[in-house]
């Protein structure tokens, strides 16, 4: 069976494959790390629903006025996840991590202090967006560094701890909220956001190649190529040459779409659902269902693309994700919401993992920490728009019908996007 051999294009060294068999690779402590970042960040962040009556009531706000908190977090989280990206590619992750960590903490500090509505818009939704912006531009970037041919699998783990963090933090919040009060949830939830993402930023390694290796767990050795022989490692676009492809922005306005889907569903549906009658801790574990339910999506799916590609499977997720936030329309009963929470969580993980994936298999490896902020960006405006269009067709109407069928219109539009995605195409270029 004949080797793999990569070039190394810095120096022009031929170096072949040999996988570490005596240590564990890395990559898997960079796996663990984002893991447990995504858990606590994002899971946070998926919580705010869960606040979102609560904050209304104390501060006397509308249900849009308060939504305005999360879509102006989400709106700032595109500038950081843009410059994030560019200090990521210079200086590496650990000194950006630090910093969403001390941010982060402090933002839920100030924001249980807040004696104003107009405090909230500061302390949450700019300090969070300093606190966490960035955070799918380093860890998606950094862990696509470290793997290639299990690129598909090493995403999907990292980024079920959007799910593990739906699950957990949520129901913490609501237990939190009800026991004590909301502004003590807000303390508890900063200081272990500011510790955990902190500690495992301080892990986190830039490219194997600092540590001799390449991607997937291969050592460096020096052999002569043969002919039909060799794989040349790939550098891959820049921002500049990737701004002027189409794919970059088919995967960017999927990325956006997916996101204002998502968080139109997750801020929304606890309000939704408690306004039909069901009780707030019930209604809390539709999101804790969706967010496990991720997990199963994003390493199932995210497994079986690394064998057969990204783009079936990402086409099915965005066609079928459709109809389950049009069945919302037709929720009364309980089961009949976590039925659908744990169809949509599925989808949602699997689409998430597969663009995810698309971006580093489409552009390369050369700028990915910028070109992924940039596609981050796209990601928050979604997730600005989606909660800002639930809060106001809410206030005019007293209803989310039409806002579910925008979501749902938004899922269409997708699955034809990523279905014009050429993944080979860029490759040959790079």
């Amino acid at each position: 069976m004949p080797r793999a051999i990569y070039i190394n294009t810095d120096g022009g060294e031929v170096i072949t494959i040999s996988f570490i068999r005596d240590k564990i690779f890395y990559g898997w402590v960079i796996v663990a790390s984002g893991l447990l970042i995504f858990t606590i960040g994002l899971g946070i962040r998926y919580s705010f629903g869960v606040f979102l009556k609560t904050i209304e009531s104390e501060f006397g706000l509308t249900r849009g006025g308060t939504s305005g908190i999360f879509s102006l977090y989400m709106l700032l989280c595109c500038i950081f996840a843009v410059a994030g990206g560019w200090i990521l590619d210079r200086y590496g992750p650990k000194i950006v991590v630090v910093c969403m960590g001390f941010f982060t903490g402090l933002s839920f500090f100030l924001s249980s202090q807040a004696t104003a509505a107009w405090q909230l818009f500061i302390t949450y939704g700019v300090l969070f967006a300093l606190g966490t912006g960035a955070l799918f531009t380093v860890i998606n970037s950094t862990t696509s560094r470290w793997f290639e041919k299990k690129r598909g699998l090493a995403l999907g783990i990292t980024t079920s701890g959007t799910g593990v963090g739906t699950i957990v933090m949520a129901p913490l919040a609501t237990f939190l909220i009800t026991t004590f009060s909301w502004r003590t949830a807000f303390i508890v939830i900063g200081i272990i956001a500011w510790f955990i993402i902190t500690l495992m930023g301080l892990v986190l390694k830039k490219d194997p190649r600092n540590i001799g290796l390449l991607p997937d767990g291969v050592k460096r050795g020096a052999v002569r190529s043969r002919p039909n022989d060799h794989l040349v490692f790939p550098a891959g676009l820049s921002l500049l040459q990737s701004l002027q492809t189409g794919d970059f922005w088919f995967l960017n306005l999927a990325w956006l779409f997916l996101s204002l889907n998502v968080h139109l569903f997750i801020v929304h549906v606890v309000p939704y659902a408690t306004d039909m009658g069901i009780a707030p801790m019930d209604a809390a574990l539709i999101v804790s269902l969706a967010g496990g339910a991720t997990i199963a999506g994003r390493l199932g799916i995210g497994a079986i693309s690394d064998a057969t590609g990204r783009k079936i499977p990402a086409i099915a997720c965005a066609f079928l994700q459709t109809g389950s936030l049009l069945w919302l329309l037709w929720a009364g009963e309980l089961w009949v919401f976590y039925t659908i929470a744990v169809v949509f969580g599925l989808l949602w993980g699997g689409l998430s993992t597969m663009i995810m994936a698309l971006i580093g298999d489409v552009f390369g490896l050369r700028s990915i920490g910028v070109i992924m902020g940039v596609m981050s960006a796209g990601w928050s405006l979604g997730a600005a728009a989606g909660p800002a269009i639930g809060g106001f067709i809410f206030d005019m109407s007293g209803y989310y019908s039409t806002a579910f069928v925008i979501g749902a219109g938004a899922m269409f539009i997708t699955t034809f996007l990523v279905s014009l995605v050429n993944v080979k195409k860029h490759q040959l270029q790079s």
